[in-house]
Parts: structure tokens; sequence; C-alpha cells
């Protein structure tokens, strides 16, 4: 091969895997060091199939990474072809992979973990919002430059939502890492992605991947087996840090975080509320050896096509992890390790489904209702219960005990010598690790919970909204009222919606969630409707005698659910969707809150279930 590709220069070889080179590059026009990724061109009529594969699947990652250009992604400057070759122009990367970090068992402090996250997690909104799902998020994909910044890397087997090129029965990614849509070879989307990084927080918060072993194992596991929460492993972990893991980790991906930026807000609030505890028993003996899958990524067709035999992955051991504290370490100081490329060159093996055989059952969300809470401060599990006191526990207390408990809303106030706990949980398992949480707490009978236990599927909702709302925040004021208050309402019937605006000036969002899933906007009734009411005023939705459209009640019966967003300033109109679904429209209503928190803005939010049934029941 020449010195040249182009117009760039070819300085030295980075890497080299089965289907191509990556160099060192420099582009003369621009005065800039490149990385340049290189496959070799084959005919369309060739019956190498796997080569064809593998350059469909380079071009599409140089049109997914190439839409996107953001500070946490590696950045894609430049495609081209030659006679033979096919090469991607990249961002230079000087630095290591978050993989090498982990591997050599150093562990990050609160701070570092809030940064990386936040870096890792603003990348992957951006590239979400752009229609892009990475598809295959590890730590050998996060790059760490030796100037502390965290960025993206290889979007090969990214998905893109407006190309059809990867089917729904196409299984790719990195088991350790991959969901159990991925695994069942389901069409997926962005909460692939939170699942991923789910696991990859994990391991960062233990040093250990929660489901090890070879690739069979793995699979079984992620689709039949439950983690262990992260605290079973380290000490340092807390209950808040389980919940926030678990969640992004929750099998279903309905019941994992809406949204990137919801996963971010809630990381954030768990780790500074509740920082990382003493870390000074959670070290494996220094002699004991823990092995790993190799963490290349697999790549297999649909289990109907035919493909290459399983090429055998030669296992990596993490070194034993010694010494009796482990302490963070600035990011800056774990990047300076060496020059690492930033493109990983496929290739690692496959694997498929016997012929015939039926996809393993998805097991339900993960729930958190049979978890061991921790011990309360002064009691010992050999010695006595602590009595318990004749006043209900501080309201902070009791928020920092189910302040982050999955799929609830809640809010505690005292009134007088008595607390009372209301909101909403999502019924059966939630709703059980919320009266488990509370009956652990000293004083838990002066406590009034009048939590209401909501059935649907509002858990990512509830989890997603939790981030903006302060447990022992006080009431804003703003509220939402139905005729007949909490009766149901029967087939036909009007829904008349009375909003009452909180306590200052506020702009209104009022959403309809049907418990079919689906979801309408019905306040602003238009994207340029939005205007500011003036504090404690009342705006009736719903209602055609009021003004705007008239809802009634009809099929599909049971429990619905409105929300009211109020803002302190606009609400920007492209912001805005008409209709939509749980997923869709809770990752909207995440965006706007987050842009008004950025902004400073004043944020109130109120929940209202909605009984719905059919005419004589």
């Amino acid at each position: 091969m020449s010195d040249r590709l182009g117009k760039y220069e070819l300085r030295r070889i980075l890497g080299k895997g089965a289907m191509g080179t990556v160099y060192e590059g420099y582009d003369p026009v621009i005065d800039r060091t490149v990385a340049i990724k290189t496959v070799r061109l084959v005919d369309a009529d060739s019956e190498d199939a796997q080569a064809i594969e593998e350059l469909e699947r380079f071009r599409r990652e140089a049109k997914a990474a190439g839409r996107l250009q953001h500070p946490n992604i590696v950045g894609v400057f430049d495609y081209g072809e030659t006679d033979d070759l096919a090469y991607i122009v990249m961002e230079y990367v000087d630095g290591t992979t978050l993989k090498q970090v982990l591997d050599n068992g150093e562990r990050y402090g609160v701070e570092d973990v809030v940064r990386l996250m936040d870096a890792l997690l603003a990348g992957l909104q951006f590239s979400h919002d752009r229609g892009v799902v990475h598809r295959d998020i590890k730590p050998a994909n996060v790059m760490l430059t030796s100037g502390g910044e965290i960025k993206i890397a290889d979007f090969g087997i990214a998905r893109i939502e407006s190309s059809s090129f990867t089917q729904a029965g196409t299984i790719l990614g990195t088991p350790a890492y991959m969901s159990p849509e991925q695994f069942m070879g389901q069409r997926v989307d962005a909460r692939t992605d939170i699942y991923s990084t789910g696991v990859m927080l994990y391991q960062i918060l233990t040093g250990d991947k929660p489901f090890d072993g070879g690739l069979t194992a793995i699979m079984h596991k992620v689709l039949n087996t439950e983690p262990l929460p992260p605290s079973a492993l380290s000490v340092a972990v807390t209950p808040a840090l389980d919940h926030v893991v678990l969640t992004a980790m929750a099998k279903q991906p309905d019941r994992r975080y809406a949204s990137a930026s919801a996963f971010a807000a809630a990381l954030r609030n768990a780790l500074l509320a509740e920082p990382l505890r003493a870390n000074d028993q959670d070290t494996p003996d220094a002699g004991q050896n823990t092995t790993t899958d190799d963490d290349g990524t697999f790549i297999a067709p649909s289990r109907h096509t035919p493909a290459p035999s399983p090429r055998a992955a030669a296992p990596a051991s993490l070194p034993p992890q010694a010494g009796s504290a482990r302490k963070g370490l600035p990011l800056t100081a774990l990047a300076a390790g060496g020059l690492v490329t930033v493109a990983v060159l496929g290739g690692g093996g496959y694997f498929l489904f016997s012929p015939g055989s039926e996809d393993p059952p998805v097991a339900a969300a993960a729930t958190q209702a049979g978890e061991t809470l921790p011990p309360l401060p002064g009691a010992s599990a050999q010695g006595p219960t602590p009595p318990v006191p004749s006043v209900a526990p501080d309201p902070a207390r009791i928020a920092a005990t189910v302040g982050t408990l999955p799929c609830s809303f809640l809010t505690a106030a005292r009134d007088g010598g008595q607390v009372t706990l209301s909101g909403y949980v999502g019924a059966g398992s939630p709703k059980a690790a919320l009266d488990a949480a509370l009956a652990q707490l000293p004083g838990s009978s002066q406590i009034r919970n009048t939590v209401h236990p909501v059935d649907g599927p509002y858990c990512p909702i509830f989890d997603a909204l939790r981030t903006y709302h302060g447990v022992t925040s006080g009431s804003s004021g703003l509220a939402m009222s139905l005729p007949g208050n909490d009766q149901p309402l029967h087939d036909g019937d009007p829904i008349a919606i009375a909003v009452t605006l909180p306590s200052f000036s506020a702009h209104l969002w009022t959403v309809y969630f049907s418990n079919d899933g689906s979801a309408v906007r019905i306040y602003p009734t238009s994207p340029d409707a939005s205007q500011a009411f003036a504090a404690n005023t009342t705006k009736t939705l719903g209602d055609g005698s009021h003004g705007g459209a008239r809802m009634q009640v009809g099929a599909p019966f049971g429990t619905d659910l409105a929300i009211s967003l109020a803002l302190s300033g606009p609400l920007p109109s492209a912001q805005i969707p008409t209709n939509g679904n749980v997923t869709s429209m809770t990752a909207a209503m995440t965006e706007l809150l987050s842009k008004a928190a950025s902004a400073g803005q004043q944020v109130a939010i109120t929940l209202r279930p909605i009984v719905t049934r059919p005419k004589g029941s």
C-alpha cells in the first residue's frame, strides 16, 4: 500500500483486524492528525457474504457517526473509496479506553462517576435525538482522552431510524452488555443503549459485570435471572445507586429510563444526595482471580440464515484486585496511559440459536420487592432492634429511604407531629417494596401513608418525572381535580380536568395517557397556544363549555393518567408533540424539564389517575 490515501498521508499502522486496518494519518490541507479506518471493497455479486455485510456496515458507520458532531462522540470527518478500499477519516484520540481502566482494577470517586456518566449519557442523548441507536455501548467503546474528555466510539453496528438495513431478527452486540431484546433478535431503540450503559455503570461501581461466563450462560442469565444489587458486591454502593442501576437494567424496555438524560439526572441525584460510602471492605482476596468473556462485538445473522461456524473467543482475565481500599482517580490521570486507536475492527466470533429452537421468554421486569434493606443506624444483625420513637421520622429521612424506589412518585410533608406520605406507586411489587421500606423506619406508625397504587404502563413516567420532583420540596400549589373526585368515570362520561396553577406565574402542559400506552397532549391545544397563567388560577381542560376540545370516556377501560407540568418560562412549540406513547411522550417531557431546570426555571408537576369503566359496571 502506498503512503497516501486520497489527500491523506499515512504515517503508521495503529491496529489491524480481520476486515481492515487503522492508520494514523495526516490531513495536509488543514494540518490535522486523523485516524483512518479501512476495509477492502468487494463486488456486489461476490460470494463472500460476510465481506459484503461488513462493507455495508462500514458504510453505515460512516453515515451514523458522520451525522453526530458532539464533544462526547468521536468525530467522523470524511468517507472515501479507492479501487480496492473504503475508508473513514475520524478524529484522532490520544488516550485510553474505559475497558483498560477497569481491567487495571481502578475505581472512580463520586465526582468522576458523575462526570464520566454525564458525558457519556449526553453523547447518547444527542445520538438518540438524531435517530441513531449505538447498540454496542461497552467500556471498550468509551474513550478517555489525555485531556480528560469522554468520547463514544465505534458506531459500526448502529441503527439509524430511517434505515431498514438491520431488520428485527438480526443479533448484534457484545454479549455481556447486550439487552434482552438484542438476544431475542427483536427491534431495538434508545432503551437498548440505556440497558448497556446500566451494565457498564454496574461494572464501574463494583468492578464486576452483572452477568458473566460463556455466551450461552450470559444469554440465559440476561433473559431469565435478576442481577445481584451492586451493593451486594461493594459496600461503597448505596441503595439509591442500586435503584438507578437496576432501573436502567430492567428486562422490559418500558421499565427502564425513557431517555439518556433521565438516566443521567437520576444518577446525579443518587450520587450527590447519598455519596459513596467508605470503600474498605469490598475488595476480594488478593489471590482471587476473576475471568471474563472476550469483549469483542458479536454479529450474528437471523437464526433462519446460515452462518459460519463459531470461532472460539479467547477469554481475558481481569487482574486480581488487591489492597484494602481503591481510591477514585481523576479521569485525566487515568487517561494518560498511552495511545489507543478509536476504531474497533469487528470480528471476534459468531453465534446462532439452534435451528427450530424457540426464543427463551423474557423474564418479568426487575423489582426491588425482595431486596434486603440496609440496617438502620445503630442497629445490628445480632443486637436488639432500637426502640420505636414516639414521633414520626423527619420527612428528609423518609425521602432518603423511599425517594428513589422504582415506579414511584412521592411527597413527604410534616403536619404537626405526623408526617404524611402521598403520591403514587406502581401496583404489585413496587407497592410491596414501598411498604417494606417504610416498615423499616423507626416511628413508621406515625407516618400517614396516603400513597395510591396505580395499575398501568406508568412506571417509566414515574421514574422519569421523579428526578424533577423533590420529595420534601413542599407543595407548589399545582393540582388537578375531577368532578366526583376519585369516583370512576363510565363510557360516554365527560372528562373535565380542573388544573389549579402553582403559586407562580406559569406555562402549562397537560398530557393524557391511556392505559393502552397511548398519549395525547390536551393542553395547549396547538403548539403555539401556550400562554402564561397567573399564579393560583384555574384552567379547565376537556370541557367544551370552558373552551377547547371536549373529552369523554371510551375504550379501552382501566386506569388512565393525566399529568400537568407547569414551568415559569415559555414552552418551545417544537418540543410539544401532539400525541405519541408512553416512551415518546415521557422522553419529550423529560427533555422539556431538563432544559427548564438547566435554565433555572421554576418547575411543578402533578399527576392524577383517572379510573374508567364500561357502562353499568
